[in-house]
């Protein structure tokens, strides 16, 4: 090839390549709009300009199931100098996707790489949920896509809630449920309040009803932990499928809870157990206990320590429990199984036990609302003299009668034949999770030495063995010390002594002794002590926290540090108090001083297990003024 050849093959390249990229590029108006949301949208790289959704419903006349028809069409602006994101989209056995595509902004198509693979978590052990997703770059400020959707769910049942917030802020959105004559549904609309979202119903010519929902200035998505679910959050709409005609006849689907309860029951009724399988381990756990409750706890607790939770979701598997007798031989299952394991073991025992379904904590709704958005979970309720317990397999290390926090106050579906029976969890008090640590520390050499002890109740308890029972086996008690240490190189722990670690049903107490350095500097006739080796809550500002905060549990911690007064020495200071009363956490950090000891008292309760968002800004001032206080020393001076 001669150079005018290399030449002229050089130019069609380029011209090629500046065709490609006709229309594609920024527009000044493109860039200044970027850095305009960029201005309100600081912690984000992208914004969605403009969001459509349109559902429309089918039927399937053969097996009687009406489907849904779910498109969405978004607009997508770097708002940032570079973004780099991945658009995904979940779809199962009950859906499919039918486009899932990426265009540029003068709509050609991209041609972008899409991956389509099982969706792997730590918490699924097998499932059918699928994700197709594509790495999009985004490589100027002000770059644009348009992202297309095509999603068809098999039963109405299976789509249960419409979203407004998306993974990016978003300029403008609107969804549009198009309602045929023949099908009855509630929209169900949540968190509108806070919202300011527009609603109009109209017709079309075919006797259609339209719904169309605007929301503009949505705000991405929280990315904080420990947050409420996100149906205590943002706004968005449960659709609830009430019944459909066909050929003058009307087919219930989800109309009330009844007609939740029948499909949950014909789940149940296809089911084959066979309890002869675990009748031998039921006969070991039952032969020598005294009472009832002991034959019941050893059950119980049998399941909590040799089944492995691990969640299963395979289409009606999701709501299906499995066999009793499988999960007791393969000695894992997830929530079902391990719900139905424990009725199966019980009812063989002679009692009346009953599966159970629930919607966790992090789930807004309750057994009002006929959806399979309800409940995300299962437990197994037992009738025993006349009092009704609730039994969580997956709780591991719980006692019997205590109730985590995640189902306390929650409405239950517990089966009762062809009927059911609707209940809640009892609520426990922040007091049944104390914990409590005592500490008897003198001086010696320049060290602070002393006993301590620490107990346990409830989640405390509960979290403490689940932690303890991470430990290997052959280094449990040099993890322990570590534990009882915070890995500090300062303080050493020896001498441990533990209540029975084995049995949920004490209070947990953990004994040691502890010696402590660069708590002491002695300067002539003066002693300054440092009292503070524990430092609870030292680094747990909320910074830049939008959101509530939800802890594990309704926390109720105090610890007590005395020290002995060396012989012929005096207090001649104390550190000041600290005292902090707000509606959900009350703080008190308090010296006192007699002849022979200063006492040193903390106290930490979270009553309702949460830090609401209008007072974090008083929290992250507390936590100021904590590690002020954590910083004081007591001064002891020797007596003239």
């Amino acid at each position: 090839m001669n150079i005018t050849s290399k030449f002229l093959l050089f130019l069609l390249f380029t011209s090629t390549l500046l065709f490609a990229q006709k229309n594609i590029d920024p527009t000044s108006e493109d860039i200044i709009l970027a850095q305009k949301i960029r201005e309100t949208h600081d912690k984000d790289d992208i914004a969605i300009l403009d969001s459509n959704e349109n559902i429309t419903f089918g039927l399937n006349k053969n097996e009687n199931k009406v489907t849904v028809n779910h498109s969405v069409k978004e607009k997508m602006m770097n708002i940032n100098h570079r973004a780099y994101i991945r658009k995904y989209e979940f779809y199962d056995s009950e859906s499919k996707i039918e486009t899932f595509n990426l265009k540029y902004q003068n709509d050609k198509n991209t041609n972008c790489l899409i991956n389509d693979e099982f969706y792997k978590d730590n918490d699924l052990f097998y499932n059918d949920a699928r994700v197709k997703y594509m790495q999009i770059e985004f490589p100027v400020q002000g770059y644009v896509y348009n992202y297309e959707l095509e999603k068809k769910y098999e039963d109405i049942k299976y789509f249960t809630a419409l979203y407004f917030n998306d993974d990016f802020p978003i300029l403008k959105k609107q969804i549009v449920i198009t309602v045929p004559e023949w099908l009855t549904i509630e929209l169900k609309e949540f968190n509108f309040d806070s919202a300011k979202v527009t609603k109009s119903e109209t017709k079309d010519s075919k006797n259609n009803t339209i719904y169309t929902y605007t929301l503009n200035d949505i705000p991405a998505m929280s990315k904080e932990e420990d947050t409420p679910g996100k149906s205590y959050l943002y706004p968005h709409i449960l659709l609830l499928a009430k019944s459909f005609s066909k050929k003058g006849d009307t087919v219930t689907l989800f109309n009330s809870s009844t007609d939740l309860y029948k499909w949950y029951k014909s789940l149940i009724d296809l089911m084959k157990d066979d309890p002869s399988i675990m009748k031998s381990k039921v006969t070991e756990l039952t032969a020598n206990a005294k009472t009832d409750e002991e034959k019941i706890k050893n059950i119980y607790y049998w399941v909590q320590d040799n089944i492995r939770y691990i969640a299963f979701e395979d289409g009606i598997a999701g709501f299906k429990p499995d066999e009793s007798n499988h999960v007791f031989e393969n000695r894992y299952g997830d929530c079902k199984g391990m719900a139905n394991l424990i009725k199966q073991m019980l009812k063989l025992a002679g009692f009346d036990a009953r599966l159970t379904w629930i919607g966790t904590k992090h789930i807004a709704y309750d057994y009002k609302t006929p959806s399979l958005a309800v409940n995300n979970h299962m437990i197994c309720t037992l009738f025993y003299k006349g009092k009704k317990y609730f039994l969580d397999g997956t709780e591991k290390f719980n006692s019997f009668g205590y109730y985590a926090e995640r189902i306390q106050n929650k409405e239950v579906m517990i089966e009762d034949g062809e009927n059911f029976i609707i209940e809640k969890i009892p609520i426990e008090n922040y007091d049944s999770n104390k914990e409590s640590f005592k500490s008897n520390m003198f001086i010696e050499n320049n060290k602070l030495k002393g006993t301590c002890s620490k107990t346990y109740l409830g989640e405390s308890k509960s979290q403490f063995l689940y932690i303890y029972n991470t430990f290997k086996n052959d280094k449990k008690i040099e993890s322990l010390e570590n534990y009882l240490s915070k890995k500090d190189n300062n303080i050493r722990v020896s001498n441990i002594k533990t209540s029975d670690l084995k049995n949920r049903d004490i209070k947990l107490a953990i004994d040691y002794n502890v010696e402590i350095e660069n708590k002491i500097s002695s300067f002539d006739n003066d002693i300054y002590v440092d009292l503070e080796y524990m430092n609870e809550f030292k680094g747990f500002e909320l910074k830049d926290r939008k959101m509530d905060y939800q802890f594990d549990y309704k926390t109720n911690y105090e610890s007590v540090v005395t020290l002995e007064i060396p012989t012929g020495y005096k207090v001649s200071k104390l550190p000041s108090d600290l005292i902090v009363k707000e509606n959900n956490f009350d703080i008190a950090i308090t010296f006192q001083k007699n002849d022979k000891e200063v006492i040193y008292k903390k106290s930490f309760i979270f009553k309702n297990g949460e830090i609401k968002a209008s007072e974090i800004t008083k929290w992250n001032a507390f936590i100021k003024n904590l590690i002020a206080n954590y910083n004081q020393q007591i001064l002891l001076s020797k007596n003239k």
